[in-house]
Parts: structure tokens; sequence; C-alpha cells
């Protein structure tokens, strides 16, 4: 079943994850949609909360299975493939070409604009399945952002594709997620990571400055490996690391 033939819409909710994921737990059928006006606890990375108040963004989140019920193939490069996804979709809605921050957010002029939040239960009673949240600013202007984001964080309004919708947006996000989870199912993760790395928000030579819990360093960005990594060579004598996370990841 194509990715958003079913589509729970939610005036208001906790978290669109929590709904898609207590869905799941009951037997939705892959491709399961979950979209809402507003999340009162919405969920980024890491534990951090994601900013969505009423009607100016799009929160959904998705239900995506293996057929015939196995793993959810290629979980660690669910986040890249709805990147991909999610920018694909803001291309066609509003014209803007969005940069990928690996391995989950959306940025536009160097300021951030979306993000992923994929999550995945195993040995469920019915079935493995994954959880991909996707969250975009669409109708924000400066002054609805906290005072704390303003800064760092943009809209597709501020960035000139106001005529976007959140109908359109989801609808193109729905066909580009279903593409992209396809290339994954058939086994072709190659594409998917060299088109991510193709829309690097920091492209393979770029200098950057990566948090980890081990410590801060710089160094510059060697792309991603094949199995869609950061590969970092380290400043100085450090050598280059191949990271499968970040706490922080920024220009230098």
């Amino acid at each position: 079943m194509p990715v958003g033939t079913i589509v729970h819409r939610l005036e208001s909710v906790s978290s669109t994850n929590d709904a898609a994921r207590a869905l799941a737990l009951d037997g939705a059928a892959h491709g399961t949609a979950v979209v809402a006006g507003e999340q009162t606890r919405g969920r980024g990375t890491k534990g951090r909360t994601w900013h969505s108040p009423p009607g100016l963004g799009l929160y959904a989140s998705f239900i995506l299975r293996a057929s015939g019920g196995g793993p959810v193939p290629f979980l660690h490069l669910l986040p890249l493939a709805a990147g991909l996804a999610a920018s694909d979709a803001i291309l066609a809605a509003a014209g803007i070409e969005v940069r990928l921050k690996w391995p989950n957010d959306l940025v536009h002029g160097g300021k951030k604009l979306g993000g992923i939040l994929s999550e995945s239960v195993t040995g469920a009673a019915g079935g493995d399945f994954a959880v991909v949240g996707v969250g975009v600013n669409v109708g924000h202007g400066l002054m609805d952002f906290p005072a704390d984001l303003r800064s760092s964080a943009t809209s597709l309004r501020l960035a000139g594709g106001g005529a976007a919708t959140n109908e359109s947006l989801f609808a193109g996000l729905c066909r580009a997620l279903d593409c992209w989870y396809n290339a994954l199912t058939r086994g072709a993760k190659k594409p998917v990571v060299r088109a991510f790395e193709e829309r690097l928000a920091f492209p393979p030579g770029a200098s950057i400055r990566v948090v980890t819990a081990a410590g801060t360093f710089m160094g510059t960005c060697r792309g991603l490996d094949a199995e869609g990594r950061l590969v970092v060579e380290r400043a100085g004598a450090g050598g280059t690391v191949v990271l499968e996370s970040v706490l922080g990841l920024d220009g230098a």
C-alpha cells in the first residue's frame, strides 16, 4: 500500500510520532500517516523539543513496515531517505532547494527549516515497524518562533515559498517517501546515500565543527561512507573518523 493511503488527521496531538506508534502497535498498516495541526509536546532528536504551533507547520509521521512482516530494511538509512523525500516535496511545493545537514535536519540559508525523527520497534505482536516523523516550518513569521530560535530557524514563508500549503507539501511528501523507501526495500542503499551526499549542507571539503559525546573537534567533511555514516578528517594529525551520530554539527 503506498505511503499516505490511510491518513489520520488530528487537530492537536502531543506528538505525531507517539500517535503513529500507538496505531502501529495496534496493527496499523504500512504507509499509514498521522498529520496534526499542532503538537503540544513535539519531539526532535536527542530528546529535544520541536516547536509546533497550531496551523504554521507540517507535522506528520509515517508507519513503515517491510513486506511480509519481516525486519524493516536499513533502519539506519531511514533518516536519510526521509530527508531526501522532504527535500523533494519542498522543491515541488515551494520551489525552494534545501540542503540536508547530516543526519536529520533540513536547512535553507544556513537556518533550520525542518527535521526528521526516526524510531523503530522490533518484536511487536503486529510485526516490526518504524515510525518516521517529518516536521517542516511552513507559515511562520519571524516572531512566531521563540526568541531563542529566531536567529537559527526559518520557514518556507520566510524563505520565499509562501505559495506552499501544508496540504500540497504533505501530498508531495507521501509520494516522495514512498519512492525513497521503496528504493531501500529493493536493496538500493547506494542511490540513497549518494543522493543525500549530493545535498549535504556541508559538502565534502567543507570545514566543520563536530560535537560528540566524547568532545568537540574541528575537521573537514569527506562525505558519507557506504552505510551513510559521516566521514570526517580531523584537523591537525587527528586522522579520519567515521561517525554514526553527533550531538552537533556546524560550519567552521
